[in-house]
């Protein structure tokens, strides 16, 4: 690790004020930042310290869910507000991590993760993500955890978020503060970018702009929803495949529904395609094979993972299932 000067701040005027230039950067939980630092894959030469802040609050008004960027995973997961009405939110974040990462990790700082390609976190191996135009060695190399969707010639790592694909599922908000002074609210789809032929720029970030808040419309039927995750192991595994579901039914067939997957796309992925298809329909085996078809549409393998196209379709088929039962 570099050494780097170190400013905490009580409010986020004073975060703002104190974050520099380029080689910059905020620190709550730290637990990617610091773990990015040590590889020296990240190299900030000053660090404005935000834990701090006191974004710690979970809310509801005028029809929003509201989440403080400082409330940690393990709050957030054992919230019974949430558990109730939004489990895929509260099993998204229970199944991501440890218990130690929880209890430090921010909800502000889980938007922010950085994708965990093994050639990303090597120094020695080329990364378009880590030094732009110098290759994907995922591409032709080991790419078994790798995506399938929102790949691009240049980059294939996939986003390792649980949390932000339950976001994504809930047409999400985030809610920034400007070192101008003013505010933003960032669409969640539009937060996270694709990495086409820039895969260095991830987020839809400004230089030094904090996150506040992330916020979500109520969405009365969420509490029949459920967050899927297939892993190598129980525990501190990142997802293989997984899926964010919320449906609603009008009789036997679904009125309206919200999918989105992780742990096979480069981005939170809102699966709008399988939506289109379920809504509308009784939720039978015939739904489901086409469900699953719409999943996996435009999937672009590589040596080690088509293994990921039936275990997205299986895993898909299971977060339905078990949402429909909570219905």
């Amino acid at each position: 690790m570099i050494p780097f000067t170190l400013d905490s701040a009580d409010n986020a005027t004073a975060a703002l004020e104190s974050f520099g230039g380029e080689n910059s950067a905020y620190l709550a939980g730290g637990t990617t930042l610091l773990d990015l630092a040590k590889l020296h894959v990240l190299t900030p030469t000053h660090v404005v310290d935000v834990a701090g802040l006191s974004n710690t609050a979970i809310s509801q008004n005028d029809g929003r869910v509201r989440l403080g960027a400082q409330v940690t995973m393990a709050q957030a997961a054992a919230d019974s507000f949430l558990k109730k009405n939004y489990p895929l939110v509260t099993e998204s974040l229970a199944l991501a991590a440890s218990a130690q990462i929880r209890n430090m990790a921010t909800l502000g700082g889980n938007l922010l993760q950085r994708v965990r390609c093994s050639y990303f976190r090597d120094n020695h191996s080329p990364c378009n993500k880590r030094e732009p135009g110098s290759g994907c060695a995922a591409i032709d190399g080991e790419n078994r955890g790798h995506a399938i969707l929102g790949t691009s010639d240049h980059c294939i790592a996939f986003h390792p978020s649980d949390f932000c694909v339950a976001m994504i599922a809930l047409d999400a908000t985030v809610h920034t503060r400007q070192r101008s002074g003013g505010t933003r609210e960032i669409p969640f789809a539009d937060f996270h970018l694709l990495p086409g032929d820039t895969p260095h720029k991830e987020f839809a970030l400004k230089p030094g702009e904090l996150i506040e808040a992330i916020s979500f419309p109520e969405l009365p039927y969420a509490s029949a929803s459920t967050y899927e995750k297939v892993r190598d192991r129980a525990s501190y595994q990142f997802a293989l495949a997984s899926a964010a579901v919320a449906i609603e039914f009008e009789g036997d067939t679904v009125k309206d529904a919200r999918v989105a997957f992780g742990g096979v796309a480069t981005k939170p992925w809102r699966a709008s395609e399988v939506e289109k298809v379920i809504i509308g329909n009784p939720l039978n085996t015939e739904t489901l094979q086409a469900a699953g078809k719409a999943a996996v549409a435009g999937a672009r393998t590589f040596e080690h993972n088509a293994y990921k196209v039936p275990l997205l379709q299986r895993t898909l088929e299971k977060a339905l299932t078990v949402a429909a039962t909570r219905a």
